[in-house]
């Protein structure tokens, strides 16, 4: 079936479907998911909920300027984890008086948490109570990091 396509999202003039704005990439590739597995999962919860942490924590989108070719929002963090310079540096200010290794290795466990839910594979994605557990111990040392500073 052929519909006309919408100026916002389509090149003018082209009717073959092909998409051309960078937004749409996600809804996509989440549709390419549900179609190649036939039955909504909650696998596509987990991923879609570990790219919110990776937007929040990089304050980056997947669709910004600097993902191109192979090189994706999810690649940059992962291979720069490890030096933290992904994390928006807002985050790492030590207003409250915390030990700015506490606050890292806080992060850190949230940009892992957000790499391990949003894998390419479902099947390689944590089930949602590994991921509610992840996030209540990240909680916890949050909490008992800010109760030991005060």
């Amino acid at each position: 079936m052929c519909v006309k396509p919408d100026n916002h999202f389509h090149n003018k003039g082209k009717y073959k479907g092909i998409i051309v704005n960078e937004h749409i990439k996600i809804v996509v590739a989440s549709i390419e998911e549900y179609g190649s597995e036939g039955r909504v999962s909650t696998k596509c919860d987990i991923y879609s909920y570990g790219i919110i942490l990776l937007e929040i924590m990089a304050r980056k989108k997947p669709t910004d300027e600097m993902f191109v070719g192979e090189l994706g929002m999810r690649q940059w963090i992962a291979s720069l984890l490890d030096k933290m310079e992904v994390v928006d540096h807002n985050l790492l200010r030590r207003e409250d008086g915390r030990d700015v290794t506490v606050t890292q290795t806080i992060l850190s466990s949230i940009l892992e948490l957000g790499l391990r839910c949003s894998e390419e594979l479902p099947d390689a994605r944590p089930d949602i109570k590994d991921v509610v557990a992840k996030v209540n111990k990240i909680k916890l040392t949050l909490l008992g990091d800010r109760n030991m500073g005060v």
